[in-house]
């Protein structure tokens, strides 16, 4: 099934399961959601287990806040990635810190899922990889599928968790589709897994880079070059053990996402891998990412997100040392 439908159903099987899960957000009830992702939950649920909100993204998390204090597990969908700023206030001082304000006593099991990345020629404010915004603030976690498989079960693991998790959906992503085993034991939420084993390079990719990432290991086997491939998942906590592992194997290491490199999430990434296998690296680890600039125009949008020739330039820059 598609991406979009695997978080569908992984929503309505949520629903189903837990008479205390509630859906919220602008348009997802009636309308299903501008990506279609709760089309027919209200229909099936009612409409006070499926809500639509005002336009309002701060009285969306600040309500979901109150129902998690009274005991239910609200999903807040933000509707694209530039909305999420006014409940910015919100989510960094409140949700993050009650747990912790309430010396463990309080839990908020908020999800909060955020369609983000570009590739689908929007406006500004509808492409945006805001996440390492929210992976700086302590007591948020943050995760991201990149297969519909992936997509099904990390959702399901967030609304069963009794922490506040940020759940980024890679929104070009949302009609690839893959295998989905709904009988499945799932792993751990915040473990990275190797997509694709290699020899040469390790590309540490997330969400809709995943994608890139594998295809430019389909390009470089041509030439001879072993690439291996982690889907990282989690980027609070992230699972530097597994890259560790990867990286001491391979040697080199190229860190991929669509967010601007400077101080993105490929820089923590670069620094504790450096911190932990410095004398195994055969190369410097190299960050392939957006620019530091406003995200651009739809006609220049493929200019600005990384692409096969960016991540194999740096395969070929790290293989050159």
């Amino acid at each position: 099934m598609s991406l979009a439908k695997a978080l569908n159903e992984s929503l309505r099987k949520a629903l189903e399961s837990d008479p205390k899960v509630v859906v919220m957000g602008e348009d997802v009830g009636k309308l299903g959601g501008v990506f279609r992702i709760t089309d027919g939950l209200q229909k099936d649920f009612g409409e006070s287990r499926v809500i639509d909100t005002p336009l309002a993204e701060s009285g969306i998390i600040g309500t979901a806040i109150g129902l998690a204090l009274r005991g239910y597990r609200p999903v807040a969908e933000i509707q694209f990635d530039g909305f999420v700023f006014p409940a910015y206030d919100q989510i960094v001082t409140q949700l993050a810190k009650m747990h912790a304000r309430a010396l463990g006593k309080v839990k908020l099991p908020v999800v909060i899922r955020i369609p983000y990345g570009g590739g689908i020629g929007a406006v500004e404010h509808h492409s945006e990889s805001p996440e390492a915004l929210f992976a700086h603030v302590a007591g948020l976690k943050i995760v991201t599928p990149s297969n519909a498989d992936d997509a099904y079960w990390m959702l399901r693991q967030a609304i069963e968790c009794d922490d506040p998790v940020i759940f980024f959906e890679p929104k070009r992503r949302y009609w690839d589709k893959g295998e989905v085993d709904v009988a499945a034991v799932p792993g751990d939420l915040h473990k990275a897994v190797v997509a694709r084993p290699g020899t040469d390079v390790t590309l540490a990719a997330y969400g809709p880079m995943v994608k890139v990432c594998l295809e430019a290991a389909a390009a470089a086997e041509h030439e001879g070059r072993s690439l291996e491939v982690l889907d990282l998942r989690s980027l609070s906590p992230i699972d530097f053990d597994t890259v560790q592992a990867s990286v001491e194997r391979t040697g080199r290491l190229v860190v991929v996402h669509e967010a601007p490199v400077f101080y993105g999430a490929g820089a923590e990434i670069a620094a504790r891998i450096t911190e932990r296998s410095f004398y195994h690296l055969e190369a410097p680890v190299l960050r392939v990412g957006g620019f530091h600039a406003p995200y651009p125009p739809a006609r220049l949008e493929e200019e600005y997100l990384p692409g096969l020739d960016r991540v194999l330039d740096a395969v070929d820059r790290a293989l050159a040392f």
